[in-house]
């Protein structure tokens, strides 16, 4: 599908996207506690579908309406089959939760994950006393057996991913857990883990982000749970109300675990006008200057900051680049082809990626290259570009904001 953009300016107000990191989160925590919770403000991206899917093939019910979801929790597992879809998440959180079955279990998924390297997460099953079966350190994966050791020590260095899943796994293992890590990145992303299993009853000990004691007894569980918007999406509204327009953006948690939220400080240091009110936020367009800022913590936030950095007068430099090789596109080549064709120079330097801002893009046929965020990031800078930007694949936000568009009509953005 071909979604094109012209240029406009945003004007309205919006309710945020349902968080899809939280969703899948709670959706897993869900299918192991002790008692039914019924889940509201649901996220419907294929993310989250991938995650129900998984919960029912280990046993779950899960009752689907139009405003809330409802996970039935069962202890027995329906099918041996785990697919994943694209979501990187999934394919690591629930890998560890594989180690709470007696069968064997395969984890199966597709598209860009295919190619998505799951070296620490082999090392990490095998540490738990499984035996794992993959395809060159690639998906699918075979996990016989149940977890057997509690006393982890591992590189993290990949991400926070996996051990979102052995905190969440450990939590039903039976027996108390040591989870030792170094090179943790994404450490906003285990505050939220660790948030969400809290709300469920079992308190998760983080020693500096080194050491994470876990009670594998506890009994989970929470009557209702209702998912807070999601800062990663609505990142790319707040950009295009900084450089074409206003817009307030409803059900925000001003106080969120999410690692996104740090877009507001990306914001203010380029000069945007920005009003925080309750839950909702209000950003407005002002001149913008440069801004450098280290996002290895929150790599997703790349595109809303690179198409930010294109209006910003000078050079902008955005560090963690080491940390695009391996999402839905090897974002910073991505980042980097896609705007030599809207004529916008991009450049690498070790960890950094430098912007330079200043010039208003033009028109062209550009392609998302199947990455939903970098879809995004091509509207968003099409609100304030010379001519129309034709982009390719646009189909692909599904996997984490269906409605993108929709709410970026509704903000006041030209498509056709």
């Amino acid at each position: 599908m071909k979604t094109t953009v012209l240029p406009s300016a945003y004007n309205g107000t919006i309710k945020a996207n349902p968080s899809k990191s939280v969703m899948q989160r709670v959706i897993a925590i869900a299918a192991l506690s002790s008692r039914p919770t019924v889940i509201s403000n649901v996220d419907k991206s294929k993310d989250s579908l991938a995650a129900i899917g998984v919960i029912k093939a280990m046993g779950a019910k899960v009752d689907i309406t139009e405003y809330f979801i409802k996970v039935i929790p069962q202890n027995q597992l329906v099918n041996p089959i785990w697919n994943v879809g694209e979501s990187g998440l999934s394919a690591r959180m629930f890998a560890p939760i594989a180690g709470l079955f007696e069968e064997e279990i395969t984890i199966v998924g597709k598209g860009s994950l295919l190619k998505r390297p799951m070296y620490s997460v082999i090392e990490a099953l095998k540490q738990l006393g499984l035996n794992v079966e993959h395809n060159d350190y690639l998906l699918p994966l075979k996990i016989k057996g149940r977890i057997k050791n509690f006393d982890l020590k591992l590189d993290l260095s990949s991400g926070s991913q996996l051990l979102t899943g052995l905190l969440i796994a450990m939590s039903r293992a039976g027996k108390k857990s040591i989870i030792s890590v170094k090179n943790l990145k994404s450490k906003p992303y285990i505050d939220l883990t660790s948030c969400v299993l809290t709300s469920f009853g079992n308190r998760i000990v983080n020693n500096d982000y080194k050491r994470f004691e876990v009670n594998g007894d506890s009994i989970l569980g929470r009557d209702e749970f209702e998912v807070e918007g999601d800062w990663s999406g609505v990142a790319f509204h707040l950009v295009g109300a900084a450089i074409s327009g206003r817009i307030e953006i409803a059900g925000l948690n001003p106080n969120s675990k999410q690692s996104d939220k740090a877009i507001l400080d990306v914001l203010h240091m380029a000069g945007a006008r920005i009003k925080i009110e309750s839950n909702t936020v209000v950003v407005e367009e002002n001149k913008l200057k440069s801004f450098e800022f280290d996002a290895t913590d929150a790599p997703d936030l790349f595109p809303p900051l690179a198409a930010l950095a294109v209006f910003c007068e000078g050079i902008s430099k955005i560090k963690g680049v080491s940390r695009l090789k391996h999402k839905e596109s090897d974002r910073y080549s991505t980042i980097k082809e896609e705007f030599e064709k809207i004529g916008v120079k991009v450049e690498r330097q070790g960890d950094f990626m430098l912007v330079h801002g200043g010039t208003i893009p033009k028109g062209a046929k550009v392609h998302s290259h199947n990455d939903h965020r970098i879809a995004m990031m091509l509207g968003i800078i099409g609100l304030k570009s010379s001519g129309e930007i034709e982009i390719e694949k646009s189909e692909c936000i599904a996997k984490s904001y269906p409605g993108f568009f929709e709410d970026y009509v509704v903000l006041g953005g030209k498509t056709k």
